[in-house]
């Protein structure tokens, strides 16, 4: 009999410059998963944004999430080849098409309050929501056994 635990599933959420979207949704899922995922974050742009957006990292904060410790990280082809699922959060990042993806990449479209003229904290709670509720799903999706 084997006893050998099986591999996490493995996720990477990326956006354009790691440093608002995806880090919020990575660590949204650290929050629920726990340790029954692997989760990365990382930026499409070839020099990611230089630090984690307050706002963002304050939002998560409400909800009992963390960025501590995070910053903003290029994409790692090594890495982003053995993932069970890469997420790009919001429309606007683009994977480069020389990188080698296990499965197809999945896009999710972020409500952009701000089309709507809602700015700031108000602004950022509701794109919390939004990734919150899709992370929570794809979480379930992922660990169903």
């Amino acid at each position: 009999m084997n006893n050998t635990p099986a591999a996490k599933p493995a996720v990477m959420f990326v956006c354009v410059k790691n440093g608002g979207k995806s880090q919020m949704a990575a660590a949204l899922a650290r929050l629920h998963a726990g340790d029954t995922l692997e989760i990365h974050s990382a930026g499409t742009a070839p020099t990611p944004g230089g630090t984690i957006n307050a706002l963002s990292a304050e939002s998560v904060a409400e909800l009992g999430a963390s960025m501590a410790g995070e910053i903003p990280k290029p994409m790692d082809p090594a890495l982003t080849a053995r993932m069970d699922r890469i997420v790009l959060v919001g429309t606007e990042a683009q994977l480069d098409p020389a990188l080698e993806l296990r499965h197809p990449a999945v896009v999710w479209e972020i409500d952009e309050p701000s089309l709507r003229g809602i700015d700031g904290e108000e602004r950022m709670r509701l794109v919390r929501d939004d990734i919150d509720r899709r992370v929570l799903a794809l979480i379930e999706e992922l660990t169903q056994h």
